[in-house]
């Protein structure tokens, strides 16, 4: 790891690091004036900028170069490596940084077209200006292209040639077919041997596979294999199947973005009570030209529509913007249908932009909640509380949170725990331990109810404040258990929760409601470290406890049911000898020389009668 002599930048962007999330994406390195000086695309963000920073001896010169005038980082995460690699192109067009010394110059990425004509072929073209047709791409290199132009091909055969004709013209004066029809890649349209209806419907089929809307040729072309098949025609039953997994084996070249989406601006946004998290994307011709991030510090409790309403006008004035549509999660009342037309979409690619934006939103929230955590711990577990009172839809903020876990072995020395939480820190003062009274044998739903009976039972009579959240370490049957003890015996108002472990007992998953559902929270979250500390940490106690109790038990039983002795002298004599029966063994003066002779002789006297017994 480098230090402050090679970068002095070097503390604000390890906070950085820590934030960026493990998604596929692009980084963007920017120096002291806020120039881009490097452009990178990353099939794990967070492992690819974290390496920049890590081994500093072992990089090139160049890359030491870069790295000592990194001053910030930013990213945009999207769906996929291809997508990466297109949005990684657009940029080093835009900004041209310094240190990329690849895709400077205005070569385009290519596309696939079906050219306007009565028997229209695929052309590759870069060029969109050069030639008049329906464009597919664009896509992120030449050799993969190529690759689907064969496998088109396979399964449809089209004509190649650089002919000129029409249905008029092959009517009057037909052409000799060429070789491409003898192996079969050709229908021959010029020499009149398919109509412009079939090859029509030819086009269609690729048209179809080109949108990757396959999936009913797919199926047709499976029956027509086992129907091949019942005729006993197998080789051609064979030649279908091989076109099947040619099909099958496809993979679309772009999984967000089409050319149909020509020039449109995409907003998403998240807010809690203080901050409102936005994300911009520009989209000119099917491209992600730039993704913007902003975060929002909230002067009054402005709602999302309204901060939309204000935002949009200004960042679409700011970055010269000149769509006439923007992608919205929700209709802005405020922002007039004169100015910008404004689309909610329900499907198609214009849903697929939407949800890119707003998972670069929320991994953006996740950044600067994290990165809030770690400069403020105080502020950003506020925000945390924030978080879990929205996804739970709790009534107040979880600022007290109580956890309660049982331990017992086998039903022996039952016990109980409690932990309470206050603003998202253990308070251990409020921590309570609970001796199992009323369950016989091991039986944790009838332990719980009976402590959850009892400590809410006595806050209620006592007159104390209840906790905002309640949290049961278990899963359903735990939540159903504390529900009929709040609920119906007690006719308390508690917010109830569960923590599920996996089977390797680590945290799994949060349950809220009944029934309960699982509230979506992936393992990196801040959020989920805080509940995972919770629930470990009421573990910890209750095992702590049972421990203590099994330890004194296990003595009690033994020795310090003798008078005169108790835990302290039993405890040491055990250190000392190891166990009960190595004591047995010892004479009256040993003992009398380790804790006196009036113990000695108890203890002696004690052995002397359990053994005539």
């Amino acid at each position: 790891m480098i230090d402050a002599h090679i970068n002095p930048h070097i503390d604000h962007l390890l906070l950085r690091l820590k934030t960026i999330p493990e998604n596929p994406g692009v980084y963007q390195y920017f120096n002291r004036d806020g120039t881009v000086i490097y452009v990178g695309k990353a099939r794990n963000l967070h492992r690819r900028v974290s390496s920049y920073f890590n081994h500093y001896d072992e990089h090139s010169a160049k890359i030491k170069m870069l790295v000592r005038n990194i001053c910030d980082v930013k990213v945009t995460v999207v769906r996929t490596e291809v997508d990466a690699l297109l949005l990684e192109n657009n940029l080093i067009k835009q900004y041209k940084p310094k240190y990329n010394s690849m895709l400077k110059d205005d070569k385009s990425y290519p596309y696939l077209c079906l050219t306007q004509e009565d028997f229209p072929k695929l052309l590759f073209t870069r060029n969109r200006e050069s030639v008049r047709g329906h464009f597919f791409g664009p896509y992120p290199n030449g050799r993969m292209l190529r690759e689907l132009q064969e496998i088109v091909r396979k399964l449809y055969p089209y004509r190649k040639c650089n002919h000129h004709f029409t249905e008029q013209s092959v009517a009057q004066r037909p052409l000799r077919p060429c070789i491409n029809h003898q192996i079969g890649l050709c229908p021959a349209p010029c020499a009149g041997l398919i109509s412009k209806h079939d090859y029509g419907q030819l086009v269609q089929q690729i048209e179809k596979l080109l949108k990757g809307d396959f999936g009913e040729t797919l199926t047709e072309m499976k029956q027509q294999m086992f129907g091949l098949a019942d005729e006993l025609r197998f080789e051609e039953a064979e030649a279908m199947r091989r076109k099947i997994r040619l099909l099958e084996e496809y993979q679309s070249h772009s999984t967000v973005v089409g050319t149909s989406v020509h020039d449109v601006d995409v907003f998403s946004i998240m807010s809690d009570s203080r901050y409102a998290y936005l994300n911009m994307m520009r989209i000119k011709q099917g491209n992600i030209v730039y993704s913007f991030n902003y975060e929002i510090k909230k002067q009054l409790d402005e709602s999302d529509e309204e901060l939309l309403a204000v935002v949009i006008p200004q960042l679409h004035e700011q970055t010269e913007s000149t769509a006439h549509e923007v992608i919205v999660p929700f209709h802005v009342v405020d922002l007039p249908d004169d100015y910008l037309t404004q689309t909610v979409p329900a499907r198609g690619d214009k849903l697929q932009l939407l949800e890119l934006s707003e998972r670069n939103v929320k991994a953006y929230r996740l950044q600067c909640t994290h990165q809030r955590t770690l400069v403020d711990p105080d502020g950003g577990r506020q925000q945390l509380l924030e978080r879990l009172q929205q996804a739970l839809g709790l009534p107040r903020l979880p600022t007290n949170i109580e956890c309660f876990d049982n331990s017992n072995i086998q039903g022996a020395f039952p016990v109980a725990a409690m932990v309470r939480f206050t603003s998202g820190r253990p308070n251990k003062a409020e921590y309570r331990k609970f001796n199992i009274k009323t369950v016989e044998g091991p039986d944790d739903y009838a332990s719980m109810a009976e402590v959850i009976h009892r400590r809410y039972s006595r806050l209620h009579d006592e007159g104390k404040p209840l906790p905002d959240l309640l949290i049961v370490d278990g899963g359903k049957g735990q939540m159903e258990v504390a529900r009929q003890v709040i609920e119906e015996q007690l006719h308390l108002d508690i917010p109830i929760a569960g923590l599920a472990k996996d089977d390797k007992h680590h945290t799994s998953e949060l349950l809220y409601g009944f029934p309960p559902r699982t509230v979506g929270l992936r393992p990196t979250d801040p959020l989920f470290h805080l509940l995972e500390q919770i629930q470990n940490e009421v573990h910890r106690f209750a095992i702590t406890f049972h421990r203590d109790k099994r330890s004194k038990g296990t003595i009690r039983t033994q020795l310090t049911d003798i008078p005169g002795i108790g835990p302290k002298t039993a405890r040491d004599l055990l250190l000392k000898y190891g166990s009960v029966k190595a004591l047995r063994l010892q004479s009256e003066e040993d003992l009398a020389k380790a804790i006196g002779p009036a113990k000695a002789k108890a203890i002696a006297d004690f052995f002397r009668q359990t053994e005539s017994i």
